[in-house]
């Protein structure tokens, strides 16, 4: 369909995929700490947004190109492009609204006591304000899918996929011959950096995303592309290839771009007060930082970890219920931490263990239980394999 053979998979991405999700756990987890807000705090602390940049302009992107690649290798598998639509409608539409409505509203709840004051236990949330498509207090609304929103933007995107297939299926050949063309050599390095910059800096200047689907522009020309780029190059052994002889330079360009950045954030913090312009230097930095990032990482993939091992089936599989689950147990923990009064660092070490035990615990539990397995984004039955 998509394919004139199937796609092999690509343990190198599966080991990217686990540590992106691994760096997000630890980035909500710095987000109890960081000055940008969340939805239970313990601190505020300006220095921990320079070690949160070193990740921030790349991981979702990554996550999206990834998920675009494998995309492909799912496509090809089906019979039809309606039997593709429908499998990865089920394997995340159904994580979706299971996360929706068990495991999202603690998360709300907990923001509501934390920060408004919300007077009525976690019951009486549920039954009476969870469901009520209103804002409670005028700022909070209800129902919400919070970091799920993952999930519903890679199902929109991947019907989108199924729709191009449907429409342009013939013309597959000729459309990977010229992704190769574009996008191999220096055109997978610097052609979406410019783009990049064009988004950050011409198109959405000082935009922000919402995760709301509808108004999320900003994130639909960044991640939409992102995943179309994946899809390509699992058909392109130029690209892996150019990623895999150029990893090096990409890395010095994505650091130096990091540093910039940071040095803007620490001498700036939220860039207050700082003379026009560096809001610009700000992003065009942050943008070279994240595709520089993606190639230099596919590159290090390509060269070094495309190789199984018996720790990788696992910890692919856990990677979609340890996504579901982790903010919750943070928001959670982190409300129970703010009623005792201990040093931050102790709350950091909490954080960081209860969200992986709690974590594991969840994957665990989940796989056993058939019933349970479809809910958090397992095949049913024993094994199986991502969902993302």
């Amino acid at each position: 369909m998509t394919a004139a053979a199937p796609i092999p998979r690509h343990y190198g991405l599966d080991w990217l995929r686990i540590g992106a999700f691994a760096i997000l756990i630890l980035y909500h987890i710095g987000m109890v700490f960081v000055p940008w807000g969340f939805h239970v705090q313990l601190a505020r602390l300006p220095w921990v947004a320079i070690p949160m940049l070193a990740s921030n302009p790349w991981r979702l992107m990554l996550l999206f190109v990834v998920s675009g690649y494998a995309t492909r290798a799912l496509a090809v598998r089906h019979p039809s492009i309606a039997s593709f639509a429908r499998g990865r409608s089920i394997r995340l539409l159904v994580p979706l609204a299971f996360g929706v409505a068990v495991l999202v509203p603690p998360q709300i709840w907990a923001e509501l006591v934390s920060k408004y004051g919300y007077p009525g236990s976690y019951a009486t949330f549920w039954l009476h304000d969870w469901l009520g498509f209103r804002l409670i207090g005028g700022v909070v609304p209800t129902p919400a899918w919070n970091h799920l929103w993952f999930v519903a933007y890679l199902w929109v995107y991947t019907m989108a996929v199924a729709v191009l297939l449907a429409v342009g299926g013939r013309f597959g050949g000729r459309a990977q011959a010229l992704f190769d063309r574009v996008f191999g050599g220096w055109g997978g390095a610097v052609l979406p950096v410019l783009w990049l910059l064009l988004v950050d800096i011409r198109l959405f200047p000082g935009g922000l995303e919402t995760h709301g689907l509808i108004d999320d522009w900003l994130a639909h020309a960044i991640y939409f592309p992102a995943l179309l780029f994946g899809f390509g190059m699992a058909g392109s052994e130029r690209v892996l290839g150019s990623f895999r002889r150029g990893w090096i330079v990409a890395a010095g360009i994505a650091l130096a771009s990091y540093a910039v950045a940071a040095a803007l954030e620490w001498r700036w913090p939220g860039l207050a007060g700082a003379p026009a312009g560096l809001g610009t230097v700000f992003a065009g930095a942050r943008a070279v930082q994240g595709w520089m990032a993606v190639v230099a990482l596919i590159g290090l993939a390509e060269r070094f970890w495309n190789r199984d091992h018996p720790w990788r089936r696992t910890l692919t599989e856990a990677v979609f219920p340890f996504y579901l689950i982790h903010q919750t147990i943070i928001i959670l923990v982190a409300l129970g931490l703010r009623r005792l009064g201990w040093p931050l660092a102790v709350d950091a070490a909490i954080l960081v263990a209860a969200t992986v035990a709690g974590c594991w615990a969840f994957y665990l539990v989940g796989r056993k239980l058939r019933w349970l397995r479809p809910l958090i984004g397992l095949r049913p039955g024993d094994g199986g394999k991502a969902t993302i």
